[in-house]
C-alpha cells in the first residue's frame, strides 16, 4: 500500500522545484499525472525528460492565478480522468522587499498566486475530488506562515492564510471524503530560492537557525507530500507538517 498505483494527480507549478520534485515521485509510486506551469518551453522539456526516464505524463500551459488557465485544468480532468485523486497546489511565487517597497501590483501578485489560486482552483476541482470518495488535498505552505523568516510581508501573509484554508476545507470537506493537509517547508533547493541562498550572509544565517545544518532538498518535500497523497495517512486531515530541519524549535 506504500503506492499510489491507479491514481490520479495534478500537480501545479510542476517543472521546477518541489513541484517537479512531486511529479517524479507520484510517477515512481504508480499514479497518473497532470502537471501544470506558466512557461510552455518548461512543460515541453519536462515532458521530454520524464520520456526519456520512461515515465509518461500530461503537462499543460496554466497560470494557476488566471480563471481561464485554471477552467481549462478543470476541463481536462473532466474530459479524461472523471475523477480526481489528489491535487497538490504548488505553484507559488514571491518578492523580498520591505513592506514599504511593495507596489500595489507585487503584493497582490504574491496573494493571487500563493493564496487566490489554490482556493479556487481546489474549489473548481471539488466535484472530482469528491467522485474519487477518496479525494485529498496538499497545499504547500511555507515556516514563513508561522514566524517571520525574513521572506516578506505579502508572502507570510499568503502562506499563512493558505494554512487556515487547509483547516477550514477539511473541516468542510472531510463529509464528502476529502482531506485538507499543508506542508510547511523551510529553505528548499529550489529555482524560486536559489539567488536567495546565493547570498552567504543569508546562507549563514539559515545554517545556524537550523539544527540538521543544511537546506532541504526538493525530493524530501516531494516524500510527505506523497505520504498524505496515500490511503496510508488516511486519518490525518486539517494538519500542517513542519519540515524545517528542526529550526521551529531551535531556540539558541
Amino acid at each position: 500500500m506504500w503506492d499510489l498505483k491507479g491514481q490520479t494527480a495534478v500537480v501545479t507549478g510542476g517543472t521546477k522545484g518541489i513541484g517537479k520534485a512531486t511529479v517524479l515521485e507520484f510517477l515512481e509510486l504508480g499514479a497518473r499525472v497532470l502537471f501544470t506551469a506558466r512557461n510552455k518551453q518548461d512543460v515541453v522539456n519536462f515532458e521530454k525528460e520524464l520520456q526519456d526516464k520512461g515515465f509518461e505524463a500530461i503537462g499543460i500551459v496554466s497560470d494557476v492565478s488566471v480563471q481561464e488557465d485554471r477552467e481549462k485544468t478543470v476541463h481536462w480532468v473532466q474530459n479524461n480522468w472523471q475523477a480526481l485523486d489528489i491535487l497538490v497546489n504548488n505553484a507559488g511565487v514571491n518578492i523580498r522587499k520591505k513592506a514599504l517597497d511593495y507596489s500595489e501590483e507585487e503584493f497582490q501578485k504574491v496573494l493571487n498566486i500563493n493564496l487566490i489560486a489554490p482556493f479556487e482552483l481546489s474549489r473548481a476541482l471539488h466535484p472530482f475530488l469528491k467522485k474519487s470518495k477518496v479525494g485529498t488535498v496538499i497545499n504547500v505552505a511555507s515556516v514563513a506562515a508561522l514566524q517571520d523568516v525574513g521572506t516578506g510581508t505579502p508572502y507570510a501573509m499568503a502562506k499563512s492564510g493558505l494554512l487556515q484554508q487547509t483547516r477550514s476545507l477539511a473541516v468542510e470537506w472531510a463529509q464528502e471524503g476529502i482531506r485538507v493537509n499543508a506542508v510547511s517547508p523551510w529553505f528548499t533547493e529550489t529555482p524560486l530560492t536559489e539567488g536567495f541562498l546565493k547570498q552567504d550572509e543569508r546562507m549563514n544565517g539559515i545554517l545556524g537557525r537550523t539544527p540538521l545544518k543544511r537546506i532541504a532538498k526538493a525530493e524530501e518535500m516531494a516524500s510527505i507530500i506523497a505520504f498524505l497523497a496515500m490511503e496510508k495517512s488516511s486519518y490525518i486531515t486539517g494538519q500542517n507538517i513542519i519540515a524545517d530541519g528542526g529550526m521551529s524549535i531551535n531556540a539558541i
